[in-house]
C-alpha cells in the first residue's frame, strides 16, 4: 500500500510537471533546476551567472528553502524578479509549487528561470518540476566520496557542477576518485569545475547556457523595457 500512495504522488507530480514544461515552451523561457546539498555555491553562482547574462538576456528565479528568505534577498538585485518558497518540512520542490509560483512571475520578458531547489542531495532528483535542464552542484569541501554515497542527483544531471574550485589547493580531493564515481553513473553530462571568485570555468558555463537556449528555442534574446 505504501509503494501505490508512493507512485501515486510521483504520477500526479509528473502531470503538473508536464503542464509547467508546456507553459515554459510556450513563453520561450529555458528553466534549470539547480540542486546540491546546503552551502556548494547555488546562490553565489546564481548572483554572478544572471548578473553575467544581462542585458541581452534576462532572469527569473524561484527560491526553494525550509525557512527564511535569504537567498531570495541575494537575488533580488541580480535578477528581474525573484519568488520564495519556504516548504516547512519538506526537504524538495514539488511541479505544483513551481506551477504557483509561475503564475505570478512574468515568463514573456524572461529567457531563464532558474529554480534554486531546497539545498539536498537526494529527494530533489527524484521530483521533475517541468524543468528542461538539470544542474547537479557538488563543492569540493563536501568530500570526494559524495558522488558514490548520493548517486541520485548525478545520475538524472544534465550538467555537474564542480564548485570552490579556488580551494583545490587546500583540500583532500581526489579529482579522478570523484570523476570515475560520476561516469559509473551517468556517462553524457559534461562536469565543469567552477570557481565564481576566480572566475575558473566560468566562460565555458555561460557558453552551455548560451548553447542550450540556442538549441531550445534559438539565440535571439526577448525584448526587455530599461
Amino acid at each position: 500500500m505504501k509503494v501505490n500512495v508512493v507512485k501515486s504522488v510521483l504520477k500526479a507530480n509528473d502531470l503538473i510537471a508536464e503542464n509547467n514544461r508546456d507553459l515554459f515552451r510556450q513563453y520561450r523561457t529555458v528553466a534549470l533546476n539547480l540542486i546540491s546539498s546546503p552551502g556548494s555555491g547555488k546562490t553565489t553562482l546564481l548572483e554572478r551567472t544572471i548578473s553575467a547574462l544581462k542585458p541581452a538576456q534576462q532572469s527569473v528565479v524561484i527560491v526553494g528553502d525550509l525557512e527564511t528568505s535569504r537567498d531570495a534577498d541575494r537575488l533580488q538585485p541580480h535578477a528581474y524578479e525573484v519568488t520564495q518558497i519556504n516548504t516547512g518540512l519538506s526537504c524538495h520542490l514539488y511541479a505544483n509549487q513551481i506551477a504557483q509560483s509561475a503564475r505570478d512571475l512574468p515568463l514573456d520578458q524572461a529567457d531563464y528561470l532558474f529554480i534554486e531547489n531546497v539545498g539536498n542531495m537526494v529527494c530533489p532528483g527524484e521530483f521533475d518540476l517541468g524543468e528542461n535542464l538539470k544542474v547537479a552542484l557538488l563543492s569540493i569541501c563536501e568530500g570526494d566520496d559524495k558522488v558514490a554515497k548520493y548517486p541520485t542527483i548525478f545520475r538524472v544531471a544534465d550538467i555537474i557542477l564542480l564548485t570552490k574550485m579556488d580551494l583545490i589547493d587546500v583540500i583532500d580531493f581526489d579529482m579522478d576518485r570523484v570523476q570515475s564515481d560520476i561516469r559509473k553513473l551517468n556517462q553524457e553530462a559534461p562536469l565543469m569545475k567552477i570557481s565564481v571568485k576566480s572566475c575558473t570555468g566560468f566562460d565555458e558555463w555561460i557558453q552551455w547556457l548560451q548553447d542550450k537556449r540556442e538549441s531550445s528555442v534559438g539565440v535571439k534574446a526577448k525584448f526587455v523595457e530599461t
